[in-house]
């Protein structure tokens, strides 16, 4: 066993030092004037201090927990969810410590044009996507070499989970409410154009980009990774007891796709203001590649003999996983990029008012959720042919051992969406900014199709949960039947598919009341500082970041531990019968509900930036105006409710698995 578990932990290692190596590269490039690194600063500034409040109040409820699931659970399970939950706060750390120090650098680098900056731009996203595959595959691999404890697992993939929660509803309540708030007071009212320095709220909303989608994508993938790792290995020690090869085989198949994703990014160079997206998917071509190439051996390496399964069936079962996720990227980018039929839709529908804007855009977000949700079933029911549940889980495995390259087309996203504030702030040249520009709106289109990989796995990987589940109570003798005939089932059913929804009402009301507070200091700011509109006085910065950081951090300690309260009291006070139907409804409306805000919120934002490049008037324009409507409504849609809902699902699942592990 331990010959094996070196191949991963090798994998981690080389990729990590990897990644310190794009990291010395990356501070070594020129940061440019003075001006960009006082921007650059006071960004880096802002997006710390609001994480390590964040980290504060982390730290006080996973104590807490911690303690409670030593004293029930075992020390080793307390322990385990300890290290899940440093482990996922270092991998949103790293993510957000490399971001900071990229966005003046890729505005810098933009005066060469468009290939040095995306060239910096997404090594400085690669550091952040092999560094959270890294350490994702090293935490499951050396806990478990340390421990050899299946059920301590549970306790390591919760802890990555609970943080998870509370870093994409902290960072998208922080970064949509200083978003919004500058939106509106900025473009809509003072008619000045996004990330101007005269605007109060600018430096809280490029910080919040920071803290939301970088800090908290690295966080949710990290989770998400870890999870499926674990939900594989259980219910492959459930569905082959004798053969430990089935436990040891995900983490071979994470070592792969590391690998590959760290040979990828070596494919991704050149490019035209044109053509960005196809040179970061050439990257992502190039990892699968790799990966079917290596598969296949592996497979043959470690499965054979395990007296189930052929070779060859699991084999295919890892191949589903990497078209679901090619398909995953094909249709989401048909679904937000500005080249296609529904993103266009939208602006079209801007030049007749608001409500059809929000009309239009509402059916997109609805029309989204089609595609994905038949591709994940061909997928699911695929995999299952195959190998059976067992298949399901190589699939969602093999899905997330690309999260290396995944992550870093996503964090891509907010360099240069930050590297374009920072050219508006610092008042570069025009050119600079006709860089940056189609550099941030492909981003806003990676930041939507990594949204719908990780929802996509996060539903695989929840059924593969709840398999265990099951398995699990059968193993303890327990019925793992949930029939629709009993109202506890039923009345789990209704509960479970309800959860999202209240989940994501409290979400986008938290942003609501961010963004309220936001437009009330910009606004008192305009009101009460004379010269700002001028230029001649400058904005107070750090009271808009204090306000969106203390806001955050009160809201969202509610939504984030629904999660964890609700299927305990359903258990206690309905049984498990009804625990099950609650799995199964918040599996099934959570999907669909993170599909269609995470679309059709980016679907929005982009249809605004179609229109600011000129269609149907432009900027200023009477569609400008709705269109920037759309997107304030798109805006914690996608980056607060619809990507919390993905560990939230996760979250609910794991609850259960230590329900039915150590409590029954």
């Amino acid at each position: 066993m331990q010959s094996t578990l070196i191949w991963p932990v090798l994998a981690g290692l080389t990729t990590l030092a990897f990644s310190g190596l794009l990291a010395l590269w990356i501070v070594k490039q020129p940061e440019g004037n003075a001006k960009m690194k006082e921007i650059s600063s006071a960004i880096k500034t802002a997006a710390f201090a609001y994480l390590f409040r964040q980290y504060k109040v982390l730290s006080i409820v996973a104590l807490v927990i911690f303690v409670l699931l030593g004293w029930k659970l075992g020390w080793v399970t307390g322990i385990g969810f300890l290290l899940g939950a440093v482990a996922s706060a270092l991998a949103g750390y790293i993510g957000m410590a490399v971001a900071v120090r990229s966005n003046a650098r890729t505005a810098e680098a933009a005066r060469q044009g468009v290939p040095a900056a995306l060239k910096l731009a997404f090594r400085a996203g690669s550091i952040t996507g092999l560094s959270v595959a890294a350490l994702a595959l090293l935490s499951v691999t050396v806990f478990y070499w340390l421990t050899q404890d299946l059920g301590a697992m549970i306790g390591l993939a919760f802890g990555s989970s609970l943080i998870s929660v509370f870093a994409r509803l902290g960072g998208g309540i922080f970064t949509k409410g200083a978003d919004v708030g500058a939106d509106l007071v900025g473009k809509i009212e003072a008619g000045i154009p996004e990330d101007d320095p005269r605007n109060p709220a600018v430096i809280a909303d490029n910080a919040g980009d920071m803290a939301g989608d970088t800090n908290g994508m690295a966080a949710d993938l990290f989770e998400t990774y870890v999870v499926s790792a674990v939900a594989v290995m259980l219910l492959g020690n459930l569905v082959l007891p004798d053969f430990a090869n089935a436990l040891l085989y995900p983490m071979v198949i994470g070592a792969v796709g590391l690998i590959a994703s760290l040979v990828s990014t070596f494919a991704v160079f050149g490019g035209t203001a044109k053509n960005v997206m196809s040179v970061l998917y050439r990257g992502l071509i190039v990892s699968l590649i790799v990966s079917v190439a290596a598969f296949y051996p592996v497979t043959k390496a470690l499965m054979e003999g395990n007296g189930r399964f052929d070779v060859l069936s699991l084999f295919y079962s890892s191949i589903v996983g990497l078209l679901l996720t090619a398909g995953m990227f094909i249709i989401t980018d048909f679904y937000t990029s500005k080249k296609f039929f529904p993103v266009r839709s939208i602006a079209n529908s801007s030049t007749t008012g608001h409500g059809t804007n929000i009309i239009t855009g509402l059916a997109v977000s609805m029309q989204s959720t089609a595609l994905p949700v038949i591709l994940i079933v061909a997928g699911l029911l695929s995999a299952f042919h195959f190998a059976g549940l067992y298949g399901v889980a190589v699939a969602v495995m093999s899905m997330l051992s690309l999260t290396g390259i995944v992550v870093a087309i996503d964090a891509f996203g907010p360099i240069t969406d930050n590297a374009g504030g920072v050219a508006e702030m610092a008042e570069l040249p025009e050119e600079v900014r006709a860089v940056t520009d189609p550099l941030d709106a492909v981003g806003n289109t990676t930041k939507a199709v990594t949204k719908g990989y990780a929802i996509a796995s996060a539903g695989l990987a929840a059924v593969v949960l709840f398999a265990s589940f099951t398995q699990e109570l059968g193993v303890k003798g327990l019925s793992t039947s949930f029939d629709l005939a009993d109202p506890n089932v039923l009345a789990g059913l209704f509960l479970g598919g309800l959860l999202p929804f209240l989940f994501a009402s409290l979400a986008m009301e938290a942003v609501g009341k961010a963004g309220h507070a936001v437009v009330e200091e910009v606004r008192r700011q305009f009101r009460e500082i004379p010269g700002i509109m001028e230029g001649t006085a400058k904005p107070d910065y750090g009271r808009a970041v204090e306000i969106v950081t203390a806001v955050a951090q009160k809201l969202m300690i509610v939504p984030a531990l629904l999660p964890v309260v609700v299927p305990v009291l359903v258990w206690w006070l309905l049984g498990l019968q009804a625990l099950g139907g609650l799995l199964v409804g918040v599996i099934v409306t959570g999907l669909f509900v993170a599909i269609s805000m995470t679309s059709g919120g980016a679907a929005w934002d982009n249809a605004k930036k179609y229109i600011e490049e000129g269609a149907h008037g432009g900027k200023g324009s009477l569609a400008h105006q709705a269109a920037v409507t759309g997107d304030t409504v798109g805006d914690p849609y996608k980056d607060t409710a619809g990507p919390a809902i993905n560990p939230m699902i996760k979250v609910v699942n794991i609850v259960a698995l230590l329900i039915a592990s150590f409590l029954l």
